[in-house]
């Protein structure tokens, strides 16, 4: 069953780029596993995919290793969700892209983190562009129309991507849930504006976008996503074990 959906999302990211001009292989799916046992995430693997996603970096400690193990080729684990910096130690050993740094203190963590292990981290900038009080990530709703907000944003930002240890590849968003996929269209599109802006003004390459989960990724794909984030889609509703 998981190799099916697959198949089917693959389809389905390919037809979004059809629609748009983009190429297929310009999209990266990563299967978000949380929750969700070390065997599915294999059965994933042994389906061609080769990126994977957690939210809890407590259930990244156990599940990466056990995966790594026994996966017969390399995998890319992503850290997709909100980290407490007493966890932040955590991250480096198990991920190696982290999509969730919403500020400038978790950025700097992460990076004198790096700098100890000798390694350079491959990360996203959270971005709330939505304005939605729940969700996590850099203030940027109504960036392009509010000077003071987008001072700020373009301060803190500035600040991030001075960090030594870290390499700053592009923003990620989590667009609100809604009915229907086309009420986030502007959510994607003004992350995408914003990427282009960000590098223009900063003169850096961002070339990710993280964007678009199992109830809207194809639109997410229509809107510039280079990396989307499914988990139901190809796993089932979640599970309680690891």
């Amino acid at each position: 069953m998981i190799a099916d959906n697959i198949r089917q999302i693959q389809d389905n990211i390919a037809a979004a780029c059809v629609r748009v001009g983009r190429s297929p292989s310009d999209v990266t799916l990563i299967a978000v596993s949380k929750t969700h046992p070390s065997e599915a995430v294999l059965e994933a693997v042994a389906a061609g995919l080769q990126h994977f996603g957690e939210n809890r970096v407590e259930e990244g400690e156990a599940k990466v290793p056990a995966v790594k193990a026994q996966s017969p080729v390399p995998l890319t684990w992503h850290m997709i969700g909100q980290i407490q910096g007493r966890k932040a130690k955590e991250v480096l050993p198990l991920f190696d892209r982290v999509h969730s740094v919403d500020s400038l203190k978790l950025a700097g963590k992460l990076s004198g983190l790096a700098l100890e292990a000798g390694k350079k981290l491959d990360v996203l900038l959270e971005v709330n562009v939505s304005g939605e009080e729940s969700k996590y990530g850099l203030q940027a709703s109504g960036w392009a129309d509010n000077a003071a907000l987008r001072a700020a944003l373009w301060d803190e930002i500035s600040q991030i991507v001075a960090l030594p240890g870290i390499t700053v590849r592009g923003l990620m968003t989590m667009a609100p849930i809604v009915a229907d996929a086309e009420q986030v269209r502007p959510v994607f599109a003004g992350l995408a504006a914003l990427r282009t802006a960000l590098a223009e003004v900063f003169r850096i390459d961002l070339p990710d976008l993280s964007m678009g989960m199992t109830d809207d990724y194809p639109v997410a794909v229509e809107e510039g996503a280079t990396l989307v984030r499914v988990g139901r889609a190809i796993f089932g509703e979640r599970e309680m074990r690891i």
